[in-house]
């Protein structure tokens, strides 16, 4: 019985109840990999691109942060609500201000880029097909039983993989490519935005946890404009940035007994990386084999985007 009251327990913070895990085992602080491991072409590509280093990315984002007291305030302000240590937002921002995009040297320059966004005439969709028309096909009508935006997104994406990734249907060849990048990024594939450098799938995801906790509207996909605002605009930005590192670490408790909290790279490898939900899956199927061979079960590890965070935490921790 008691073991029963302990798994049910919850933590009650700024009137949202997030869950306790009390089975899970809390992983190490600090890196995994001796060595940081390799990053992409890709993020090597774009810095050179545009005539820069990742240490002077990674420099220009600390002296963002650390001028801008405004910023750090909502940073902490935010975290509160999300029952997250904000230190783990520092580490997203610094990470997708390293490794894809640079910073803006002041917020108020944030602010301005979202609200050239305002009001434009965006839209969702592949070709001549919006998003909309997309999801009557058939293949997602068991969708439309799940209660949040989270299930009700992922197992959209799941319909898509299984069934129309790369594929032929009804006349139509979609790409072999991840839903978001074929259906919600209308200027190019792999277009993230603002302080949080968001996906805007990744934001619809998200909607009901950030209406709930932060009080924004809930997000539709058939309004790309109000979904770019709100992942543009900083203070919203925030908002979803928070809300997915709260999703992670609860994906990791629940799904693979791992508490992830007290590790900054690993919640930034999974902000950088998404999927926390199936990633976590993954490690607690792998571990259960391990058990079931008497061997001790394996950590999560950071990629290169956490490694950083993790390798750079005493400065990091000193913006807070």
């Amino acid at each position: 019985m008691r073991k029963t009251l302990l798994a049910l327990a919850a933590i009650f913070v700024f009137g949202v109840v997030y869950p306790s895990f009390a089975q899970a085992a809390t992983v190490p602080p600090g890196n995994r990999n001796a060595e940081q491991p390799g990053i992409p072409g890709a993020s090597a590509r774009r810095t050179k691109s545009s005539n820069s280093t990742f240490d002077r990315k990674y420099q220009k984002v600390i002296d963002l942060l650390s001028s801008d007291k405004q910023l750090i305030s909502k940073i902490k302000s935010t975290a509160g609500r999300y029952g997250i240590d904000p230190i783990h937002m520092i580490g997203a921002i610094v990470g997708e201000h390293t490794y894809n995009v640079d910073a803006y040297d002041r917020l108020q320059s944030y602010y301005v880029k979202a609200a050239s966004y305002a009001g434009n005439s965006f839209r969702f969709g592949y070709k001549d097909e919006t998003i909309a028309q997309f999801l009557s096909h058939t293949q997602f009508s068991k969708c439309e039983t799940k209660r949040d935006s989270a299930s009700l997104w992922t197992c959209r994406e799941d319909v898509w993989d299984d069934s129309f990734r790369g594929k032929k249907v009804d006349g139509v060849s979609y790409p072999d490519n991840r839903f978001s990048s074929v259906f919600f990024q209308p200027f190019y594939a792999g277009q993230t935005f603002g302080l949080g450098q968001i996906n805007p799938l990744t934001a619809l995801m998200l909607s009901d946890r950030v209406a709930r906790v932060s009080g924004f509207e809930n997000l539709d996909e058939n309004d790309a404009a109000a979904v770019y605002t709100s992942i543009m605009d900083p203070d919203r930005s925030l908002a979803y940035m928070a809300a997915a590192i709260r999703k992670s670490i609860d994906d990791y408790k629940s799904i693979a007994d791992m508490d992830i909290s007290k590790n900054p790279g690993l919640t930034s490898t999974l902000y950088n990386l998404g999927g926390s939900q199936q990633r976590a899956a993954a490690l607690a199927q792998k571990n259960r084999q391990r058990a079931a061979s008497g061997e001790a079960p394996l950590w999560p590890e950071e990629n290169y985007y956490g490694w950083l965070v993790n390798d750079k935490l005493p400065e990091l921790q000193n913006l807070l």
